[in-house]
């Protein structure tokens, strides 16, 4: 697993963190979506913006500065991590990690199973793979995991 290198927080998201939100999503999925033939440089950026539920989504700061951003939503049978992004030059200093297992274990209490996707060749995959998530399944563009939630 790996070790954070860098102080960190979250905090809560508003409406109006929405516009830097969409364009980290799309720098950040661009290589995936461009090896899967699937960029589209409006559609990224709308996908984000029509689902954006700021009451599941909190930003990650590093001294002061917004890097990146975790959305998780609860439902009847699973917790889902649905959007979770880091700047570029936020990525490989174990960042990613550490805010992943705080929320597994403070969203994990009850029991229920996580829940996530990503695109079929994307390196964040090993990310979870690391913090127990599994194949569920697949299909030509997107993986989906799974995880048993960590109780306390």
């Amino acid at each position: 697993m790996d070790v954070v290198s860098v102080a960190w927080s979250l905090r809560a998201s508003s409406s109006s963190d929405a516009p830097w939100m969409a364009e980290l999503r799309a720098i950040v999925m661009r290589p995936d979506l461009e090896r899967l033939g699937r960029y589209d440089p409006v559609r990224v950026r709308q996908r984000f913006l029509d689902a954006f539920a700021p009451e599941h989504t909190r930003v990650i700061v590093v001294d002061g500065e917004d890097v990146g951003l975790i959305a998780v939503r609860g439902e009847p049978d699973a917790v889902w991590i649905e959007h979770f992004y880091l700047a570029p030059g936020s990525q490989g200093r174990g960042l990613g990690s550490a805010v992943l297992a705080e929320v597994l274990v403070e969203r994990g209490a009850d029991g229920q199973l996580f829940r996530l996707n990503v695109l079929q060749g994307s390196p964040a995959r090993r990310l979870y793979e690391r913090h127990g998530f599994v194949l569920d399944s697949e299909d030509a563009v997107d993986v989906f995991l799974k995880a048993e939630s960590v109780r306390g």
